[in-house]
């Protein structure tokens, strides 16, 4: 008896070997699409978007080119989804991670033709993966003592995380710029006392850090332009009650008069509530929302600085800076927490005015004013920027560093050859397909350089025949160099990521036998 059916129609079911097939394939697509932005002198892709106004993104960052893919195959997701955790975990690998796990599938697939099990591969990646991060371990630097040499440590990790973004041409500058700015939180993950804002006009060169912090906004008309010693009332509260609003309300009347009477109780309403703020006995009135005329007028009557519409994030970080709190009712003036600088005043970026608040009370804010030629550029270099600032956040915590520049890849070839030899039966081919997936990142870097990649790895493989060797690839001259006196290193952490993420990855797509897809849900007819 033929059995009925068990899915609906068109619903599609892909079992056994042609369902390995679809992943594989999917996950090394992706994985080829993003391989040439990887390394120094990787390119960038443009994205253009469908939606209204049809945006351009020009981007290398891997991360940010695959979030931006609307994406059909099951196993591609995987690796957009690692891709992303890695951005959000460590900031910088998102390219790597994926060419890595792209690379495992590839080698698993040749292993998979010649009859061996997926579980069986799977045993030996885990093993070669534990044995490559134990050999990293062995190799790491820990500076966290010496402050000078630490400093250096982390201008060194900037200079390489930023040399494959579009700020590569003034990395000293930024990479310096990124470490005061996160040696300024003192130990902290949080990047949003880091303010970045973005202003068309000038060269990148042209971007500065700046002690404290700056609200992009301006201040109104009549109001004092300078003020020292600040006391500044942060507040999300609405200021726009002075008129009736005739959406919102029906009043019926007999007479104009009463329509006077109402907008004046209205006003009077008003103008307790601005007598209840200026009573805080502060100078400086921070709102998220809008602050009609009326109010404002009476705030530069009493000589307050009064600043409507601050964006969430700009009060938010204000709050935090100043050392205040956001308020909305102002009934118990001694319970409300005010912020305090020592000086605030409008200056100047290019064509704009804006807040300038300096001798903040939490000495970790800072701003870092970026520059540029257009939107797009600013867009991308603000990318690059948060990639470096999360990478050196990570690194003061966890401040083990590597030589970069392919040197991890190889070290963790070696130790994990040495594995593959020592173990016995049909794990040692998974073991040597998990060294052979290791080098895909010299070689990716040093093919997207225009370099002879075969060349380039068999004189790497050679120098890592000595174990205390610190070759790698220097893209710039085009030969095997020492990762050590050109100053490439990267952090364990990252490096650690990619390893683990990737072979994770790897591992859960190598476990797929079958694909189900449901039926698409049919539009009614309303007819």
């Amino acid at each position: 008896m033929a059995i009925e059916r068990l899915l609906k129609d068109e619903a599609t079911e892909e079992k056994g070997e042609r369902a390995r097939m679809a992943s594989f394939v999917g996950a090394m697509a992706i994985a080829d699409l993003v391989k040439t932005t990887l390394g120094p002198k990787g390119m960038d892709k443009i994205l253009q978007s469908t939606g209204r106004g049809h945006n351009v993104t020009v981007t290398n960052d891997g991360a940010t080119i695959l979030k931006s893919l609307h994406i059909d195959n099951p196993a591609a997701k995987v690796l957009v989804d690692i891709s992303k955790v890695q951005d959000d975990e460590v900031g910088d690998g998102t390219t790597s991670v994926v060419v890595l796990a792209g690379e495992l599938l590839r080698e698993a697939e040749k292993l998979i033709m010649s009859k061996i099990h997926p579980m069986t591969i799977i045993e030996g990646y885990r093993m070669a993966a534990e044995c490559a991060r134990n050999a990293l371990l062995k190799r790491t630097t820990d500076n966290k003592e010496d402050p000078e040499k630490f400093r250096s440590d982390l201008l060194k990790i900037a200079t390489t995380t930023l040399c494959s973004k579009i700020l590569s041409q003034d990395k000293e500058h930024f990479a310096k710029l990124a470490v005061d700015a996160v040696l300024k939180l003192k130990g902290s993950t949080n990047l949003e006392s880091i303010q970045i804002i973005k202003k068309a006009g000038g060269s990148l060169s042209d971007s500065f850090l700046d002690e404290g912090f700056i609200l992009d906004k301006k201040i109104g008309i009549g109001q004092p332009k300078r003020i020292e010693n600040a006391r500044i009332l942060v507040a999300n509260t609405a200021m726009d009650t002075d008129k009736v609003k005739i959406y919102g309300a029906r009043v019926r009347v007999d007479s104009m008069a009463k329509v006077a009477q109402i907008e004046t109780a209205e006003k009077e309403k008003m103008r307790e509530k601005v007598q209840k703020i200026v009573a805080h006995g502060i100078n400086c009135f921070v709102n998220r929302q809008l602050i009609y005329n009326f109010p404002e007028e009476l705030f530069a009557d009493a000589g307050i600085l009064a600043i409507e519409h601050a964006d969430f994030d700009g009060i938010e970080r204000l709050a935090l800076v100043t050392g205040g709190e956001i308020a909305s009712t102002f009934d118990n003036p001694e319970s409300v927490k005010l912020g305090r600088c020592k000086l605030i005043e409008e200056i100047m970026i290019g064509e704009d005015k804006l807040i300038h608040f300096s001798g903040v009370d939490m000495g970790q804010a800072c701003t870092i004013v970026l520059r540029g030629a257009s939107s797009h550029v600013l867009d991308e270099a603000e990318r690059s920027l948060h990639d470096a600032l999360c990478v050196l956040s990570q690194t003061v915590n966890d401040s083990r560093v590597l030589y970069g520049g392919g040197w991890p890849e190889m070290v963790m070839t070696r130790e994990v050859d040495e594995l593959a030899r020592r173990t016995p039966g049909k794990k040692s081919h998974a073991i040597e397909a998990f060294s052979r997936a290791l080098q895909i990142i010299p070689t990716t870097i040093a093919d997207n350089a225009g370099l002879d990649s075969a060349e380039l790895i068999s004189r790497l493989r050679a120098e890592h025949h000595n174990a205390a060797s610190a070759a790698g690839i220097d893209v710039l001259s085009g030969t095997v160099g020492d990762m050590e006196k050109l100053g490439i290193s990267e952090a364990f952490k990252v490096k650690q990521a990619v390893l683990l993420s990737a072979t994770e990855a790897a591992e859960m797509i190598l476990r797929v036998d079958e694909i189900i897809s449901c039926a698409p849900r049919r539009r009614e007819d309303r007819m």
